[in-house]
C-alpha cells in the first residue's frame, strides 16, 4: 500500500481542518491506520489510530476530545477531523499503515508512511 496525505494548511486558533490519507492498493482494510506529526525540533509523535474495521480508535490526550480518526475502506481513505486548533498543534501529520489487528502509538510499529501534509496554526 502507498499513501498520500492532504488537507494541511493555515488556519487560525480555535479553528478546524480535516486532514485525508488516501492509500492505493486494494488491501487497505488490512491495515490499522495512524496519524502522527512532528512539530519543529521535537520528535514524532501518535496523534490518533483505528483499527481495520475502524470500531475501535485510539487517542493521544492532547488531541482527545478535539480531534476525530475515521476511515471508509470503500474509498481507501482515513481521516482526521481536527477542532479547536490551536498554535501548539502545529506541526507536519503524517499518516501510516501498519498490518495487523492491534492499535499502536509508537512510529516504529508502522511500515508504511505518507509524505506528511503541514499544519499550521495562528494565534
Amino acid at each position: 500500500v502507498q499513501l498520500q496525505a492532504s488537507g494541511g494548511g493555515l488556519v487560525q486558533a480555535g479553528g478546524s481542518l480535516r486532514l485525508s490519507c488516501a492509500a492505493s492498493g486494494r488491501t487497505f482494510s488490512s491495515y490499522a491506520m495512524g496519524w502522527f506529526r512532528q512539530a519543529p525540533g521535537k520528535e514524532r509523535e501518535f496523534v490518533a489510530a483505528i483499527t481495520r474495521s475502524g470500531s475501535i480508535t485510539s487517542y493521544a490526550d492532547s488531541v482527545k476530545g478535539r480531534f476525530t480518526i475515521s476511515r471508509d475502506n470503500a474509498k481507501n481513505t482515513v481521516y482526521l477531523q481536527m477542532n479547536s486548533l490551536n498554535p501548539e498543534d502545529t506541526a507536519v501529520f503524517y499518516c501510516a499503515a501498519r498490518a495487523g489487528v492491534a492499535l499502536y502509538r509508537l512510529p516504529t510499529e508502522y511500515s508504511v508512511w505518507g509524505q506528511g501534509t503541514l499544519v499550521t496554526v495562528s494565534s
